[in-house]
């Protein structure tokens, strides 16, 4: 075996795997069209600064999580994008995207990078899927942004799903809060953990986010959050709520729900999935009005999105079964030779069909009739075409259905006419 692994936290996806990930990735980019969404990709690195700015210093991901390097001695720091909102907003201020018109709906799906001990669903090198609208945050924005994230699971199958909903209020709201939750927890700072304690003095918004059983009993008392809320976020909250209901979707009001990052404001969601244990959430979201101008815009930019990881919606989609169906594409013919010596007839044949639209594979390991048809039926090719001496002398070659076993003899071009219906070129211009 060789001394080279996959570096802690990252892992090799196999082609065996890639099917699943391609079928969620295209329910993906068909709901994203449906809401009118369109793709955008950005650099794998921002400078640190970015990350500083508009997660905030006092968050777990840029004091602990993020991978950053100096490419040069006298640059500017680097670092390996940790999250996806940050980087797509940059993107949309640097390129101006406001001057064409006022509303902008994007969404990716992206490699990001979180320095986290790796576990079941959490690794060093993840991926999400997420969408940003930026230009508009009102509540119907917000509702039609949670929609297409539930449309992609809902198409996608997955069932027993959580949506989670608070509203965080506008900066000042949000100051009150802090400062009754600060009140209500320095007596009680004995009892914290360290982890908590640390945020206590840095943000204490952040414990209400807590996973230990013990903290969570001593937020159970603490104030809440709508208690401080303005009559104008209640107003955009409940019409939020409004609108989700006329989508039909449900959901549950969580007070102690908070984000992890320091953009977000009023409303925030959150989706969990029961078969992820304590590590329960699939993804979430949330306003963040102030982003832009945090970034250096003069003056705030509304917007509203969410992300959600692709590897805990793969282990959800496993535990409920929903992966069993899908499988690679297998060949529509796996062209068997009679000799290595017809291989450049093979060659032709493969080429014709394959400008045709059907998948087409043939043997290149110059493996005996016998093996090359074990192959064929490994692969689940829906056909086999022989090509023998007489074959190429009449052009008149055997097509076997591997299903069936009923075979014809037929031209090339009788045989391209016969499966370009089924093929891949033609089915997407069905679907079109």
């Amino acid at each position: 075996m060789s001394q080279y692994r996959a570096v802690k936290g990252t892992r090799d996806i196999f082609p065996g795997e890639i099917s699943s990930w391609n079928h969620i990735e295209k329910v993906i980019h068909r709901v994203a069209g449906l809401y009118g969404f369109h793709e955008i990709r950005t650099p794998v690195f921002e400078y640190t600064e970015l990350f500083q700015r508009s997660i905030g210093a006092t968050t777990d991901i840029v004091g602990k999580e993020m991978f950053t390097f100096r490419p040069e001695e006298k640059g500017r720091s680097i670092t390996l994008r940790p999250e996806m909102t940050a980087g797509v907003m940059r993107a949309f201020i640097q390129g101006n995207l406001a001057a064409t018109s006022p509303v902008h709906k994007l969404y990716y799906i992206a490699e990001l990078f979180r320095k986290e001990r790796p576990q079941a669903g959490r690794q060093r090198q993840f991926s999400q899927f997420g969408a940003e609208l930026i230009g508009v945050s009102s509540p119907e924005a917000v509702a039609e942004v949670i929609g297409m994230m539930m449309q992609v699971f809902a198409d996608l199958g997955v069932t027993g799903l959580r949506l989670r909903m608070n509203s965080l209020g506008d900066v000042k709201d949000r100051m009150h809060y802090i400062k009754a939750l600060r009140e209500y927890l320095e007596p009680l700072s004995a009892l914290l953990d360290e982890h908590s304690r640390e945020r206590l003095d840095k943000n204490p918004l952040r414990i209400l986010d807590s996973k230990n059983p013990e903290i969570q009993a001593i937020i159970a008392d603490a104030p809440r959050l709508h208690d401080f809320l303005g009559a104008s976020a209640i107003d955009d909250f409940e019409k939020v709520l409004h609108y989700l209901d006329e989508k039909d979707l449900s959901y549950v009001i969580d007070p102690l729900l908070v984000r992890g990052l320091d953009y977000y404001c009023h409303t925030a969601f959150e989706v969990t999935s029961s078969e992820l244990g304590a590590q329960d959430a699939i993804g979430g979201g949330g306003q963040y009005d102030g982003l832009a101008k945090q970034l250096g815009c003069k003056s705030d930019i509304p917007a509203v999105g969410f992300a959600v990881g692709l590897e805990r919606l793969l282990i959800t989609m496993e535990k409920q079964g929903l992966l069993a169906h899908v499988t690679s594409e297998r060949p529509q013919v796996y062209v068997v030779l009679q000799s290595h010596e017809l291989v450049a007839h093979a060659v032709g044949i493969c080429d014709a069909l394959r400008k045709s639209g059907i998948r087409s594979i043939m043997d290149l390991a110059g493996r005996s009739m016998k093996a090359q048809m074990r192959e064929a039926n490994k692969m689940s090719a829906a056909y086999a075409l022989f090509v023998g001496q007489d074959e190429i002398q009449n052009q008149v070659f055997g097509l076997k259905n591997l299903v069936t076993s009923e075979q014809d003899f037929l031209s090339i071009q009788q045989i391209i006419e016969r499966l370009e219906p089924f093929s891949e070129s033609s089915q997407k211009t069905s679907d079109e």
